[in-house]
């Protein structure tokens, strides 16, 4: 017999709906395709917001455990230009903690027994059958089906999002070329004395080089560029794998006229990943909820990054959970209608915020980007 819920993905969102349907005594199953809870995962650190996420981890019952390794004093926001001059420093003190998303995911995993996670179970598709119920086919081989619901949580490239909605993502055309110093690298000590704690952003030309410090002090850095989506599969511009080849692109080709620590800082970046900015057409948000399935977190509004994502998604799997505990399974599909009706509306707005933070991000200055924080109130100097 199949438990009446599957999740499909068992990233923060997938599993934060997890440990609150085992709060609510509902059963359910997750399907994720890492081989294991020790398979190794990229993604940085994440700021969790007092009415969203952490209200989440609250009804959880792991806010206090996610405060003894929350960083309150990574909250701080440095914005520069590509001098290094330092031109609004703000959000010390801000109830927005930093974590690592790798913290994040052991504090909720240690939360769920095991045996209600099926590892290495990677979606390959999701059809429905004669009864109009979902069957998953699975990459290893395996099919599930007899669902009362099934919730993808498979973030921007959702195998489920087809089952409601024809909405794909979109290339905004800007990316992200992530990279590490961590603290063995001989540059880690003037970067941290640079750069300390939190995040700094420096804009110029519409280009960006963010860098974040990581709960084990090492720092991840950010190169924004403005590059087709063919970009990073083309080995005659670039290629990642030769790390020494890739820091010549980005000195020659982008960075070129900025100040010597920012190229320091490119000299000396390993681990080199892009991640294209994708987000999904605002328009498109609004389907016809359809019966036995529906989407959380990315999978529902990807939005280029906005200080929102995870938080948006924590309060997803919230009120997923609230409307099925108050409805019953027995009116799941009533449930289901009532949260997308009020996820649309903050998933929209989301995905607005992220355009907009986009255009600010990519400016020619700093000077867009200092007007929207300040005028978000307090905490500057």
């Amino acid at each position: 017999m199949s438990p009446p819920i599957a999740i499909i993905g068992g990233g923060p969102c997938g599993l934060t709906l997890a440990r609150l349907l085992q709060c609510k005594g509902i059963d359910y199953i997750v399907y994720e395709r890492d081989e294991s809870e020790h398979s190794v995962r990229t993604g940085g650190s994440l700021d969790i917001h007092p009415e969203t996420g952490q209200r989440a981890l609250q009804e959880a019952g792991l806010l206090d455990e996610f405060k003894k390794h929350a960083r309150y004093d990574d909250t701080v926001l440095t914005i520069a230009d590509k001098s290094g001059k330092k031109l609004l420093q703000m959000g010390q003190g801000r109830d927005a903690p930093e974590i690592d998303r790798r913290e994040l995911r052991k504090i909720l995993l240690d939360s769920i027994p095991k045996e209600k996670i099926k590892w290495g179970h990677t979606l390959k598709s999701a059809v429905m059958d004669k009864d109009g119920r979902p069957v998953l086919h699975f990459g290893n081989g395996a099919v599930a089906s007899g669902f009362a619901l099934v919730v993808g949580a498979d973030g921007a490239w959702s195998k489920i999002r087809p089952l409601v909605s024809p909405s794909t993502p979109q290339y905004t055309g800007r990316s992200h070329l992530e990279s590490h110093i961590p603290p063995s690298n001989p540059h880690h000590p003037t970067l941290s004395s640079q750069t300390g704690p939190g995040m700094t952003i420096s804009i110029a030309s519409a280009k960006l080089i963010i860098t974040q410090r990581q709960g084990d002090t090492s720092y991840r850095t950010y190169f924004g560029l403005q590059v087709p989506s063919t970009f990073f599969q083309d080995k005659s511009k670039i290629d990642l794998q030769d790390p020494q080849r890739t820091r010549e692109v980005l000195l020659s080709t982008f960075f070129s006229d900025w100040a010597e620590q920012y190229q320091d800082l490119i000299r000396h970046s390993t681990d080199f990943r892009a991640w294209p900015l994708y987000t999904l057409p605002v328009e498109h948000l609004g389907w016809k909820s359809v019966p036995g399935v529906t989407l959380a977190g990315d999978a529902a509004h990807l939005a280029v990054p906005n200080g929102e994502g995870v938080n948006l998604a924590m309060k997803d799997a919230l009120e997923l959970v609230n409307k099925i505990a108050e409805h019953g399974m027995e009116h799941v599909d009533e449930a289901v209608k009532e949260y997308e009706a009020e996820m649309f509306p903050r998933g929209a707005e989301s995905i607005r915020d992220g355009e907009m933070m986009a255009k600010v991000m990519f400016s020619e200055d700093p000077r867009p980007l200092v007007e929207m924080m300040t005028s978000f109130g307090a905490g500057a100097s």
